[in-house]
């Protein structure tokens, strides 16, 4: 039996999956994905698969993948999703397919516990946290992978996480004391032997820019990559394969040479005179800058960049690569004392590096600028991922077969995603990472969007760049939370806008004890989401979220928990971003629009993130509210129309009170539905 029969069979009425798998029941358009996934498993080549909210993605792929059995890699956008494929949809299909297939989980060193460092965090840590230091410890005795998510309680932005990991710079691979018991490792070895292995973008591309990640080894043994959430790949990618030097770099380098200096070789080099040049060179380039407000981005098309004498800014940019050259040297008269001196080394000859790289022409091909906030952090970017795809993944030799007399396996590669773009052929995705050639396979969503969903543009709002704008977005989230009691998520393109339509609500309800207003930034993501669940079931005060940037993905909120969004104004690219300039210089180069080839796809893959927080099951209902009217006064507003659902169309105030009014009768009605924080495309 074909791969292609046996995937049709497990999914059929009466199938393998509707007999094993609760809730379970045939939807067409998974069927058709699963189905192009086999064949290109079977045949090799490239795939990409745009399918809706709703449609199943997740088994479409894991199920020819594992009726396969080649080895297969699955990378995902966030190591939340990694643990959902590993800790549960995984082991569901395993148990219900009745396969033999032994899985790994393989995440950056960032998220295991360091034995070594944890050890050095003892003679490190603050009194403040010493307790939390405490806790790894114990944890330490019992945990078998290390993986920090294990560990209840810790916030992902304590100040305990860093001293009890290592990263790539200060890790002493092999010469480490503890390297025998390293948690990395140990996750290593397991996924190189393991048939399906789950990875995220970051650590793809961070080992397909250094191969140093573990994956130089485990690449060339898979047969088969699977990319979810692959409309995060280009942008992941470029933050790896372009070069940055930030002087918080050089400041902790300072503090590690000066450190390790005195505890290891005291007296056998000036420590202090080192360390002291390397701060002096980083402090003097920040004060090339000058002063700024908040965090900016400056363009740098010449020798410095935009608004920074280029003379002060060669000389203090000199006098950083002088600094890590006279640091190297001494490190290196120390090397043969402890492992660390050579990790240190190397460290130095880096940042050395990138310095001197800062100093030459910027590289054909890509584009620089500078971050500027407390601390400085210079970036040269490739503007797409293409080249990278198209020459170190597509054309990666093809994996030899058991038997040597057979020809060698040709490999497949599927990309996936719920938004790959606005039209057949997904070039939003495809083009900027060099996919123009592989097959395309569109998967509609399977819900009831006219029924489920209707679509607001309130006529009366001035334009989003009238200062008074924001406050009336305020002023239509506040009234639908005051009708339905919460159940009310808001979405800003900026975050002086997340600000002031923040401030605002929590201004108008400071004194209703009915609803609560949570902002992002506020708490971490995860604790907001928890807040807003329990906030808006039955019986407890309402909940408005107000957030920016990742909530416009991965904030999944099925049932009644949620019921408008409120998104204030078309997600365009900022047109002053440097990488959007660059971008959009290289399309009118080509002799192409770049409002319409690039800005234009933008927003319309951007709103459609944001639209789908909406409808996240057959039962949901909930209305999506965009306060900018020139969705419905411009020409290109009908694409961007085009891009979102078939939603009931709300043209009146009358008509969106009155559906709001809807929302809070059939609420009374039923129990609201508790928040999954998982992703529902499982089924």
């Amino acid at each position: 039996m074909s791969l292609v029969q046996a995937v049709r069979q497990t999914f059929a009425p009466g199938g393998v999956l509707a007999g094993a798998t609760e809730g379970f029941s045939p939807r067409k358009g998974q069927t058709d994905m699963a189905v192009a996934v086999a064949g290109v498993l079977e045949q090799g080549g490239v795939l990409v698969v745009e399918a809706g909210t709703g449609v199943g993605k997740t088994f479409a792929y894991l199920v020819p993948a594992l009726l396969s059995g080649q080895r297969v890699l699955l990378s995902t956008a966030t190591k939340t999703l990694q643990d959902q494929l590993f800790g549960r949809d995984l082991p569901r299909l395993v148990k219900a397919l009745g396969l033999p297939v032994r899985l790994a989980l393989l995440k950056g060193r960032g998220s295991y516990l360091c034995l070594h460092r944890m050890e050095l965090a003892r003679h490190e840590v603050s009194a403040t946290d010493r307790r939390a230091l405490a806790k790894v410890e114990q944890w330490a005795q019992a945990t078998r992978s290390g993986d920090l998510a294990e560990l209840a309680g810790l916030d992902e932005r304590s100040p305990i996480i860093p001293l009890v990991t290592s990263t790539r710079e200060n890790c002493l691979g092999s010469q480490c004391p503890k390297f025998r018991n390293c948690h990395v490792n140990l996750a290593r070895r397991e996924a190189l032997g393991a048939d399906i292995v789950v990875v995220n973008h970051h650590l793809f591309f961070a080992d397909l820019a250094v191969r140093e990640s573990g994956m130089a080894e485990l690449l060339p043994t898979v047969r088969a990559v699977v990319f979810d959430e692959a409309h995060q790949l280009n942008e992941t990618g470029i933050q790896f394969l372009g070069n940055q030097l930030g002087t918080a770099q050089l400041l902790d380098l300072t503090r590690d040479v000066l450190g390790t200096g005195l505890q290891l070789a005291r007296g056998l080099v000036d420590w202090s005179s080192v360390a002291g040049t390397l701060e002096h060179s980083a402090r003097e380039l920040r004060l090339v800058v000058g002063k700024t407000w908040g965090q900016t981005k400056l363009r740098w098309v010449d020798e410095s960049p935009e608004q920074i004498d280029a003379p002060a800014w060669r000389q203090a940019l000199q006098d950083v690569a002088d600094a890590c050259a006279l640091a190297a040297a001494a490190l290196d008269t120390v090397s043969e004392i402890a492992p660390d001196f050579v990790r240190l080394h190397e460290r130095t000859s880096t940042l050395g590096e990138r310095a001197k790289l800062f100093l030459a022409p910027c590289e054909l091909g890509c584009v620089r600028w500078l971050d500027v906030g407390a601390q400085l952090r210079l970036v040269q970017s490739p503007l797409d991922i293409a080249h990278a795809v198209q020459n170190r993944l597509l054309k990666s030799p093809p994996l030899a077969a058991a038997n040597d007399a057979e020809p060698l396996a040709a490999r497949s590669f599927i990309f996936t995603s719920a938004t790959l773009g606005d039209e057949p052929r997904l070039s939003w995705f495809t083009e900027p990472c060099g996919l123009q050639a592989a097959q395309v396979l569109q998967v509609s969503s399977p819900f009831d969007y006219a029924h489920q969903a209707s679509l607001y543009v309130p006529r009366h709002l001035v334009r989003p760049n009238d200062p008074a704008h924001s406050a009336q977005v305020a002023q239509i989230a506040g009234d639908a939370a005051e009708r339905i009691v919460g159940r009310t998520l808001v979405l800003t393109t900026t975050l002086k806008a997340l600000r002031a339509v923040g401030e605002a609500l929590q201004k108008r309800f400071e004194n209703d004890s009915g609803l609560s207003i949570l902002i992002q930034g506020e708490l971490p993501k995860r604790r907001l989401m928890e807040l807003f669940q329990r906030g808006n079931k039955d019986g407890a005060p309402g909940c408005v979220l107000v957030a920016s940037a990742s909530f416009w993905e991965g904030f999944d909120v099925p049932g009644d928990a949620l019921q408008v969004v409120v998104i204030d104004k078309l997600p365009f690219p900022p047109p002053n971003d440097p990488l959007v300039e660059a971008r959009a210089q290289r399309l009118e180069a080509q002799g192409r629009n770049p409002f319409n080839d690039y800005f234009v796809p933008e927003a319309a893959v951007a709103l459609k993130q944001g639209a789908g927080r909406l409808i996240r099951t057959e039962t949901d209902r909930g209305i999506l509210v965009v306060c900018d009217t020139r969705l419905v006064g411009m020409s290109y507003g009908r694409r961007l129309m085009d891009s979102l659902p078939p939603m009931q169309r709300l043209t009146t105030q009358t008509q969106w009170e009155a559906a709001l009014d809807g929302l809070r009768a059939a609420g009374a009605d039923q129990p609201v539905t508790t928040l999954s924080t998982t992703d529902p495309d499982w089924l």
